[in-house]
């Protein structure tokens, strides 16, 4: 290539790169003035749309404008309403205060008014309890004065009696149980009840026996009917017809010495057991004599399980007996000394002479206990139904203990409690000095009642069936029985009324300041 050639070349080229560069730039300048053109119709659009907006925009104040003049409207009533409200509010607090302030007073006038009717209540209460308590005390006076003249009158017919005035003695036993049973005071107090039992001639005494009578029994279902027994070797029966007592001997024989005695009550078969060691069975075909071998000194019957066994106890032994067969089960010898036989829980209690207990539930099978009382127990007795238990011994004190444990010690018996018996709250009880007492067990203070005394021993006493009587047996041979039923002695007493008193007699045995009444019924 010749330099020519490159020279045009070169040209060539130069040319074209100015010819590129001269587009190039023309084509910059077009583009930008394209961006221009495009940039000023944008701003116009910008400014159409501004001039747009500004007319929004004071459209938007003018409405702007237009609510804040509403609002501000609004605003004033707003507030014309709140001082209204304001004032329409305090004055009902005024009218509600002013409602308070009248409910209390209404209520302070009410609290004065409650006030003066409770202290006007409180007066009326105080001056009727005033009355109440005057009257009663007053009712109290009367009561005491008239259990007071019971008493008295108690007295005086014992006096009446004794000086051969029955009649007077009659009216003033029933006089001083009126009064003492119409007052509230106790009927069975010594004076009340002893001369009720004076006046009804309660007590009836026959001479049965030749030797002490150690034993007695009811016979079943007859009240009037009893057996008894001797340490003469006696077995009679008896009946009571009146005042007569109609007595038949079943046995006699003066080398026995009969301690107690029991009645079959579904057989009638009497049991008495002497201390030569023999028991005697009495049946309608006569008297059958079993030699107890195995025990020297037999002193006491009692039976076990419901009946059907015979208990014999003696010194240190006992031994059974079948009832229906009438022959000895079982024996066995003690390693103590039996002192007393009695009955505890449907069950035989036996006491020793070291101040135990033994409760035979069989031969077999017997329970020992400490006796929660001193002194030797010659006598004891127990009720279910009040839960009392009595205990006698051998020096006469008698020991009560109620079902909450509590011991009380009586002192009324001189010497040796032979029988206890309980009926409910009473207790009666005899002992070889001659009396039967009875002790109510429920008193605060416990006293003895002497029911009758004898002049020898009381060696057992039962009751009948009715408990209205009591049959006791002494030393002497004698059997008594004796009403100690009060309604039944009070109906006696008044049946043999007479008379009623006299005027002068009232006033001088009752007094002028006590109105006068009819005993018997009588008009004056």
């Amino acid at each position: 290539m010749t330099k020519k050639d490159m020279a045009i070349i070169s040209l060539g080229v130069l040319l074209l790169g100015t010819a590129v560069a001269g587009g190039a730039g023309w084509y910059s300048e077009h583009r930008r003035t394209v961006d221009l053109e495009s940039q000023v119709k944008e701003l116009k659009k910008q400014e159409k749309r501004s001039a747009v907006d500004r007319s929004i925009s004071s459209q938007m104040e003018k409405i702007a404008y237009q609510q804040m003049e509403i609002s501000d409207e609004q605003r004033e009533e707003a507030i014309e309403q709140t001082r209204i409200a304001n004032e329409m509010r305090a004055q009902s607090e005024i009218e509600r205060q002013n409602a308070i302030n009248a409910e209390q007073n209404a209520v302070a006038s009410e609290k004065k008014a409650v006030e003066a009717s409770v202290v006007a209540e409180t007066q009326r209460k105080m001056a009727e309890h005033q009355r109440v308590q005057a009257e009663f005390s007053k009712r109290v006076a009367d009561s005491l004065s008239y259990v007071a003249l019971g008493r008295s009158l108690g007295s005086l017919s014992t006096i009446q009696y004794q000086a051969g005035h029955t009649d007077i003695s009659d009216i003033l036993t029933y006089a001083s149980y009126i009064y003492t049973r119409r007052y509230g005071g106790d009927v069975y107090k010594p004076d009340v009840l002893q001369a009720l039992m004076q006046s009804s001639q309660s007590k009836t005494s026959w001479v049965a026996h030749l030797g002490c009578v150690s034993a007695i029994a009811l016979m079943p279902k007859n009240d009037n009917k009893l057996v008894s027994v001797s340490t003469y070797g006696e077995i009679a029966l008896h009946e009571r017809k009146g005042n007569q007592l109609q007595s038949k001997t079943l046995f006699a024989d003066k080398s026995y010495d009969f301690r107690d005695v029991y009645v079959d009550p579904s057989t009638s078969n009497i049991y008495a057991v002497s201390r030569s060691g023999h028991l005697a069975i009495v049946t309608s075909g006569g008297v059958e004599m079993i030699y107890l071998d195995q025990m020297p000194h037999p002193m006491a019957l009692t039976t076990m399980d419901e009946g059907k066994f015979l208990l014999i106890a003696g010194d240190q032994d006992l031994a059974v007996l079948d009832v229906k067969t009438n022959k000895i089960l079982k024996n066995r010898h003690l390693d103590y000394n039996i002192t007393s036989v009695s009955r505890y829980d449907y069950c035989p209690l036996l006491f020793d002479d070291k101040g135990r207990s033994h409760l035979v539930r069989t031969i077999d099978n017997i329970k020992t206990d400490k006796v929660p009382v001193k002194g030797r127990i010659t006598a004891y007795a127990s009720s279910k139904k009040s839960g009392l238990e009595a205990y006698g011994t051998s020096d006469g004190t008698l020991y009560v203990i109620n079902k909450q444990g509590n011991v009380r010690q009586l002192i009324g018996h001189k010497s040796r409690i032979s029988k206890i018996k309980i009926n409910g709250m009473l207790v009666y009880s005899s002992s070889f000095d001659g009396t039967l007492n009875l002790w109510m067990a429920n008193d605060t203070k416990i006293e003895p009642i002497q029911l009758f005394s004898e002049d020898a021993w009381i060696m057992n006493f039962a009751f009948d069936g009715s408990k209205n009587n009591v049959w006791t047996g002494t030393q002497n041979g004698k059997l008594t029985s004796a009403l100690i039923s009060v309604p039944m002695m009070v109906e006696r007493v008044r049946g043999k009324l007479k008379r009623d008193l006299t005027a002068d007699e009232w006033a001088y045995f009752i007094g002028e300041r006590i109105p006068y009444e009819s005993f018997t019924g009588k008009k004056q």
